[in-house]
């Protein structure tokens, strides 16, 4: 079926559930899938994932403060922009639990203990989109808020796509879709699509593919 300008590549509607988990294809479905039920809130007396650190700074100045950050256990983490070809990039739709709805955006997860960064963005690729990457390149790093958050997260640029998925630690399966690169300015105006790494990694990719951005050694 030929694909609409400046909307997702759908998929034929497969008969079972084996057939849709099938690698290699992209999978979207046109009814908004609704969120999780949330059966309780409760504040966490501690977290295995964040700790909050206080900072006894003095400035160039003088001026002392103590400021607090929240400081990651983790290793580090990924953001991988996986391409189809040239112009064709993998998106990925997940619930995100801060903002209670499912976003649009690339695949992304932390780094575990002994792993490259390279390594780290093909394991995340492979459970989440279903494919592997014979072309690995790291393009930058981002922060995520600077001012609170000492957690960093590579952007990989990821090519020479094949079949093959990993099982993940993924509550739901997810929604894989097709966009173009030359419709970015599309991607961005809709409103499942507001996380920020997300976001700046697709433009990053974007300026590196077309040789106006070249990374720091």
């Amino acid at each position: 079926m030929p694909q609409a300008s400046g909307s997702p590549k759908k998929a034929t509607a497969s008969k079972s559930k084996c057939e849709a988990r099938k690698p290699g294809v992209a999978r979207y479905n046109v009814v908004m899938r609704k969120p999780p039920v949330i059966h309780a809130r409760r504040l966490a007396d501690d977290s295995h994932f964040l700790k909050v650190e206080l900072l006894d700074l003095e400035f160039s100045n003088g001026e002392r403060r103590t400021y607090e950050r929240l400081k990651s256990s983790g290793l580090g983490a990924v953001i991988i922009v996986p391409m189809r070809d040239d112009d064709t990039v993998l998106l990925v739709r997940e619930y995100g639990a801060g903002i209670d709805r499912y976003e649009l955006g690339l695949p992304k997860g932390r780094l575990d203990r002994d792993e490259t960064v390279e390594q780290g963005a093909n394991r995340e690729l492979k459970e989440e989109v279903g494919f592997g990457a014979r072309e690995l390149h790291i393009l930058t790093t981002l922060s995520l808020s600077p001012s609170y958050m000492t957690s960093m997260t590579h952007v990989v640029l990821a090519r020479d796509l094949y079949a093959e998925r990993l099982a993940g630690d993924e509550p739901e399966e997810l929604e894989v879709v097709e966009w173009k690169l030359s419709e970015l300015h599309q991607l961005v105006g809709r409103p499942d699509v507001t996380e920020g790494r997300s976001i700046a990694a697709l433009f990053i990719a974007r300026e590196y593919l077309a040789g106006r951005f070249v990374p720091r050694p």
